[in-house]
């Protein structure tokens, strides 16, 4: 459907509380799982909810199973690194690691990392809506297998990717570019394992044949195999579009899945012969959709010229990673030394006892591809568990949480910051 209905319905419904909290974090991906670990070990009383049945959003969902290097394993992440992927572990923090992993056997890890921390996780719980009482959130209310339910809290951090609870409490926003909106485009994750042997090659109804580098969707060949034992986790297919759009989504699910076939027989046709295809994510991956209009807002120049923050809450020196919105077999990769993300990105003017982490905090579009990747977004998350404890604590909005108190804080959950040259930039 493209004609934009004209009939509305006002929806009205008693909703019964299924439960209180102190946070209430909202989506299960890596921002969230972060902030429910730091404010757990805050001795608050976490709820995090999570719409599919798994943790881990994209790194399990998604298939994203390799983290991208960001110059600083620190805080959770490194913690998760020395847990699930120890032999990845870096001496020192402040080194880049690249670490291709099981996305099960992370989903398995992050299960038992909530029962340790004393986290309660709801699944199959998807955002519905807000509830607000003035400049406070006071419930959101979470489709689940037992119907519409109430979750109280008094923190609430919205770590849904696409800002769903933010937007729906009124937090202005921004999607895509500048000059047009358009996002990056989305893609279906995929793994290959290596028989040994040669193996049966198929092209199911519907897909393409792919002769050429300059044939595929991205123009190029982008895999890892890093771990010896025969996977190989491919990224190689593109479909243009918003995922926060229902056409969009829509589209690019059916359209993603023809690639994946596709791309699968172009491989075993060019050098990877023994290989099968062994698993294709449940859903496709979905790179940028809308931004909150927060504090402040991160620009590419901060990204460029490498800005430091007083209140800095995570840093990455990933470099700019733009795959082309409008349907161009290319990428626009820029290298960047490193930059600190502050806690204002996360924070809005108009809601007292909300954050956002992850990759919708308040960024332009350039510096957001910068920022979006799994082991920046561990980093956001822990700091906004720990902000929204402090918050409850001190009985402050989040916009009045103390700095020192949140680094100290930080620090002592492990995090360290390079030192160099902070200053508040405005």
């Amino acid at each position: 459907m493209s004609n934009q209905p004209t009939q509305t319905y006002d929806f009205q419904r008693k909703i019964e509380t299924y439960d209180s909290a102190d946070v209430v974090v909202i989506g299960g991906g890596p921002a969230g799982t972060a902030a429910a670990i730091s404010a757990a070990r805050l001795g608050k009383k976490v709820t995090l909810l999570e719409k599919s049945g798994q943790l881990g959003g994209m790194g399990t969902l998604g298939n994203v199973s390799v983290f991208m290097p960001i110059g600083n394993v620190t805080g959770i992440y490194r913690e998760m690194i020395a847990e699930a992927l120890a032999d990845h572990l870096p001496k020192d923090h402040d080194v880049s690691i690249a670490p291709q992993y099981s996305p099960f056997i992370l989903r398995q890890y992050l299960n038992e990392k909530m029962k340790k921390e004393g986290v309660q996780v709801i699944y199959h719980a998807e955002f519905i809506g807000t509830v607000k009482e003035d400049r406070s959130v006071k419930a959101v209310i979470v489709s689940t297998r037992e119907g519409l339910k109430a979750f109280e809290g008094k923190q609430f951090i919205d770590c849904t990717g696409d800002a769903r609870a933010a937007l729906d409490a009124g937090v202005p926003y921004t999607s895509g570019r500048d000059e047009d909106g358009m996002t990056q485009p989305m893609t279906l994750m995929f793994m290959m394992q290596n028989t040994g042997k040669p193996v049966a090659q198929v092209l199911p109804e519907g897909c393409y044949l792919y002769n050429e580098i300059s044939d595929l969707p991205q123009g190029r060949r982008l895999y890892w195999e890093r771990n010896n034992d025969g996977t190989l986790l491919v990224n190689m297919t593109r479909v243009k579009g918003n995922g926060a759009k229902i056409e969009d989504v829509n589209y690019a699910e059916t359209e993603a899945l023809r690639q994946v076939f596709s791309v699968v027989n172009y491989l075993q046709r060019n050098g990877f012969e023994t290989y099968t295809l062994s698993h294709i994510a449940n859903q496709v991956g979905v790179r940028e959709t809308n931004q909150i209009q927060g504090l402040y807002t991160l620009t590419e120049q901060d990204v460029v010229r490498g800005t430091r923050f007083a209140d800095v809450v995570a840093q990455t020196n990933y470099e700019i990673d733009i795959h082309s919105p409008d349907g161009k077999k290319t990428t626009d990769e820029r290298k960047v030394d490193g930059y600190d993300i502050p806690y204002r990105c996360m924070v809005t003017e108009q809601l007292d006892n909300l954050l956002v982490a992850g990759r919708s905090i308040s960024a332009t579009h350039v510096a957001m591809s910068s920022m979006r990747v799994q082991a920046t977004c561990y980093a956001l998350g822990q700091a906004a568990g720990i902000a929204a404890s402090i918050a409850t604590d001190d009985s402050c909005p989040v916009q009045d949480v103390s700095i020192d108190t949140l680094h100290n804080a930080l620090s002592s959950q492990n995090v360290i910051f390079y030192k160099q040259g902070q200053v508040s930039h405005q």
